[in-house]
């Protein structure tokens, strides 16, 4: 079990690491979106790339995000019903959540899409409308997103079990207890943070 969960720990910086960086996607896609909106209005200069681009970076803020969001135990789970039993109960129902439904819907949607994927890469699939982009980078995401949820799947049912056997306290897994104003202030500081970094560079 030791090993077991220094690989969970590992999974979990793995997919920590992937979120911070790809949260700079966001700015990018806003970014995106207002530039080619005033290129659009002020010079009737739209392009279906950026627009495309958009929707590329939403789907890996979506993609690689959820991983880290299952980390934070911050998906979306009926506390109105669980809330009312023992922890150890709580902890029951999440392994049977993650056994029968999490790990084998992310083992299943990676199943079908990387051949999808893959032969998106062999023909080096573009998009079907004009001056659009490659697609094959958008579809790897799938697969990609979808292992990475599985991994971080695997690692939360170690940290159950762990639980379990006295192993680690319950605080590895829970929910991160801010209130709304103390997430606000969080994000609110970490985008100053990036600006900071942008405006040093």
């Amino acid at each position: 079990m030791t090993s077991l969960l220094k690989l969970a720990r590992l999974i979990d910086r793995l997919n920590t690491f992937i979120a911070e960086k790809i949260s700079w996607a966001l700015m990018v896609a806003v970014l995106v979106c207002v530039g080619s909106a005033l290129a659009s209005y002020f010079f009737k200069a739209g392009s279906n790339a950026w627009y495309e681009l958009q929707w590329y970076l939403y789907a890996a803020m979506f993609l690689f995000s959820a991983p880290y969001t299952l980390r934070r135990n911050e998906h979306v789970r009926i506390d109105v019903i669980t809330h009312r039993f023992s922890k150890r109960t709580q902890v029951w129902i999440d392994i049977f959540g993650f056994i029968f439904f999490l790990l084998p819907m992310a083992i299943l949607i990676l199943y079908l899409s990387l051949p999808y994927a893959l032969e998106s890469i062999r023909s080096q699939e573009m998009s079907n409308n004009a001056g659009g982009l490659i697609v094959w980078p958008a579809k790897l995401m799938i697969p990609v997103g979808f292992f990475l949820l599985a991994l971080q799947g695997v690692s939360e049912l170690v940290k159950r079990f762990a639980f379990l056997r006295g192993l680690i306290d319950a605080s590895e897994f829970e929910k991160a207890s801010a209130t709304p104003e103390e997430e606000i202030a969080a994000i609110r500081d970490a985008n100053l943070d990036k600006i900071k970094a942008i405006q040093s560079e």
